[in-house]
């Protein structure tokens, strides 16, 4: 009896250890996105793969004029890849549109809208051997 009390105590000795607070910290958390400035042009994400252009320019029209609304749509598939822009005459018509269709369901699928980034001009690819490229060789 006592021997079989003793390989119990031990298990939980065993247990305690396993569960007790460690030295181990989780990763920090992601640095926040820095958040876009407001402008007319927002920036659609978590749409249905059957969403149309014309779906969303009617889904978003009931807050403001919309000039331009586009789904950008696989080129083999031809179906939604699942984000897409709209673009408000105004900057308060935006925000209206971010009031109204952020976190709400398009299509069956909930979607989020939020002022669209500036895209960053990207630089052509360098030569090999040129000074900038930080490689060179002698001739």
């Amino acid at each position: 009896m006592a021997a079989v009390a003793a390989r119990a105590g031990a298990a939980r000795a065993g247990f305690r250890r396993m569960f007790a607070v460690s030295a181990f910290s989780p990763p920090p958390a992601p640095a926040a996105r820095p958040a876009a400035e407001p402008c007319n042009n927002l920036f659609v994400s978590g749409l249905n793969k059957r969403t149309t252009t014309d779906g969303l320019r009617e889904a978003f029209s009931k807050f403001g004029q919309v000039t331009e609304a586009r789904v950008i749509t696989d080129r083999i598939s031809g179906y939604s890849r699942g984000f897409g822009f709209v673009k408000y005459a105004t900057v308060e018509e935006a925000g209206e549109g971010i009031k109204g269709m952020d976190g709400k369901f398009l299509d069956g699928w909930v979607i989020f809208a939020e002022y669209a980034k500036e895209r960053q001009a990207q630089q052509p690819p360098q030569s090999a051997g040129t000074p900038s490229s930080g490689y060179q060789y002698s001739r």
